[in-house]
C-alpha cells in the first residue's frame, strides 16, 4: 500500500527562497473529492501523474500513477473545470529532508504553503524559521479544497 506522510505549513516571508535548489511550474485539478478521497491530474513540464489519495491528514493512503503528458493536459481541460491551481513549486532542503514550497496563482496569489514528507509518523521535525502556522488537520488549506477556492482562506 503507498502511505503519505506529510505536514504542511504557511509559510513567513521569503527567507526560503535563498536555500531553493530547483523550481517547476505544476498545473493541477481534481477530478473527485468525495469523502476525503481525491482524486489528483497533475501536470508539469515533460511529465504527468494520477494520483489518488485517501482520507487523513499526517498519514494517508496515496497511490501514484504517470499519464501521457498530452492527455492529461486535455482532462485538465475538459474534466475539471472549477477544480484547478496553478502554483510554482521550489525544492528547499532543511533538517535533512526535501521540503516543499509552493507559491500560488491567480485566484490564490499571495498564499505560499510548504510541505515536507516524513520517513515515519513520529519523525522529530526541524522547522526552518519561515515555517509559520502548521495547516496539516485544517481542512481549507488542502489542496482539493484550494482548487476550487476563489481566494486564499482568511485566519
Amino acid at each position: 500500500m503507498g502511505i503519505e506522510i506529510e505536514r504542511r505549513f504557511l509559510v513567513r516571508g521569503g527567507s526560503w527562497r535563498d536555500a531553493a535548489t530547483g523550481a517547476r511550474r505544476l498545473r493541477q485539478g481534481y477530478l473527485a473529492r468525495e469523502g476525503g478521497v481525491t482524486v489528483r491530474l497533475r501536470l508539469e513540464p515533460g511529465a504527468a501523474r494520477l494520483t489518488i489519495k485517501g482520507p487523513g491528514g499526517l498519514v494517508r493512503p496515496e497511490y501514484d500513477y504517470p499519464l501521457p503528458p498530452q492527455e492529461a493536459a486535455e482532462m485538465l481541460e475538459r474534466l475539471c473545470t472549477g477544480r484547478r491551481l496553478d502554483k510554482t513549486r521550489h525544492d528547499v532542503p532543511h533538517g535533512g529532508l526535501m521540503w516543499e514550497v509552493d507559491v500560488f496563482e491567480g485566484p490564490l496569489a499571495g498564499l505560499v504553503i510548504a510541505e515536507v514528507e516524513l520517513p515515519h509518523p513520529g519523525h522529530r521535525l526541524v522547522l526552518p524559521c519561515w515555517a509559520g502556522r502548521e495547516v496539516t488537520e485544517d481542512p481549507r488549506y488542502a489542496t482539493a479544497a484550494l482548487a476550487s477556492a476563489a481566494a486564499p482562506p482568511e485566519g
